[in-house]
């Protein structure tokens, strides 16, 4: 029997019917190392299972998102991208030429976050942050 992915043991666990399709699905999302858009994780998972439609993509990626199991990102590319919900809280910063996306985490960041919400009077509870920039120029690294 084949190890399940965390994308699936997190469906199992809340409940949802695991359909061979849906299972595809679930492992190419595990395995992804970008941020895929529905039609890339159609091609991906068609490449598993021809049988797999791009609705029956749409339709289980809206499922995994209503439940908290996927993430989806709007990178300003006109294509929601989406990767697993992660218990960890990480940043993207998007080459806007490239497309490559870049994650990271910067504990100055979280703290001037936290700070600027208190300063405002609140109390945060959750935030993205999506810095969009080009490579920087060889004369501009002075």
């Amino acid at each position: 029997m084949e190890e399940q992915t965390s994308i699936e043991q997190r469906c199992i666990e809340k409940g949802l019917r695991m359909t061979d399709q849906r299972r595809t699905i679930a492992r190419v999302l595990a395995e992804a190392t970008d941020h895929p858009d529905v039609e890339e994780l159609h091609r991906r998972a068609a490449a598993v299972d021809e049988r797999i439609s791009l609705a029956t993509v749409y339709r289980t990626v809206k499922l995994f998102e209503d439940e908290g199991i996927l993430d989806r990102h709007d990178f300003r590319d006109g294509r929601a991208r989406y990767e697993q919900a992660s218990e960890t809280h990480h940043d993207h910063l998007i080459d806007v030429e490239s497309g490559d996306i870049i994650e990271f985490r910067d504990e100055e960041i979280e703290r001037l976050q936290e700070l600027i919400a208190r300063r405002l009077g609140y109390r945060l509870i959750d935030h993205r942050l999506e810095l969009f920039a080009v490579p920087l120029k060889p004369d501009e690294n002075n």
